[in-house]
């Protein structure tokens, strides 16, 4: 099975591409694409190509996507696989788009074996084994500095690859757990510690929520704001250069 699915992608670049002017057109409206070097663009438009040939990205509650929204939407999924491969997205088939924010609805089962439902107004949500589902309104207008919709998600399609969202991705071998989660648990308890006080918080209060949360938006603003991270918590930046395998503060 990997066999041809190394041969399918090796083909497919071989003899397809992306449209070339709308291609561009989405590297220059993304500012956390520029300073890019000219191998790393050919690569991540080579992952973007194989991401839409791979994914189905669906446009739901009457949105039509068309194929400058996709390759928007591929561009910013694959910057964070850069270095990683789009493997890294297995078990992930499908991104579902909304027009603007939508309500989610969960069911869960508490301890006394009662069923509860939660509606909650979402922006982004991202699923075990299942879809990615995205609000182009946020795609389109990000919602600040550092924010970044589509990397926040697939920040959680990563985390879960260790079988559950909990802040721990899947570490390479050359890196270590203790000090991952010691640099984690620094910064995250400074962030809380923030919040409690309602002090102005550095990044986007939402990441206290929790380390799985804290992980994805932590990861938007590794590559929407580089320097603002590594200025502010440098030793979480270390390891998500080294996971990631990148160093954006440096383009």
């Amino acid at each position: 099975m990997w066999n041809f699915r190394a041969w399918r992608r090796e083909y497919l670049l071989r003899t397809a591409s992306l449209p070339q002017r709308p291609w561009r057109k989405t590297v220059a409206s993304l500012a956390l694409l520029r300073g890019l070097s000219p191998d790393e663009l050919r690569r991540l438009q080579q992952l973007a190509l194989l991401f839409l040939h791979e994914k189905e990205l669906v446009g739901v509650v009457g949105l039509e996507l068309t194929g400058v929204m996709r390759l928007r939407i591929a561009a910013q999924a694959c910057l964070p696989i850069l270095e990683l491969g789009l493997d890294y997205y297995r078990g992930m088939q499908t991104v579902l788009v909304y027009p603007g924010g939508f309500v989610a609805r969960h069911e869960y089962r508490d301890e006394a074996g009662v069923v509860h439902v939660e509606r909650s107004a979402l922006s982004g949500e991202a699923w075990q084994r299942g879809p990615v589902v995205l609000s182009w309104g946020e795609v389109a207008e990000p919602r600040g500095s550092g924010a970044n919709l589509v990397i926040h998600e697939f920040a959680h399609v990563l985390d879960m690859l260790t079988g559950a969202a909990n802040g721990l991705p899947p570490l390479h071998g050359t890196m270590s757990v203790a000090q991952w989660a010691a640099d984690f648990a620094a910064a995250y308890g400074h962030l809380q510690a923030c919040v409690e006080r309602s002090e102005p918080t550095p990044i986007d209060h939402y990441a206290a929520q929790d380390p799985a949360e804290f992980f994805a938006v932590l990861s938007e603003v590794f590559f929407a704001a580089p320097r603002q991270l590594r200025e502010t918590y440098p030793a979480v930046y270390g390891q998500l250069q080294a996971f990631y395998r990148q160093d954006p503060a440096a383009r």
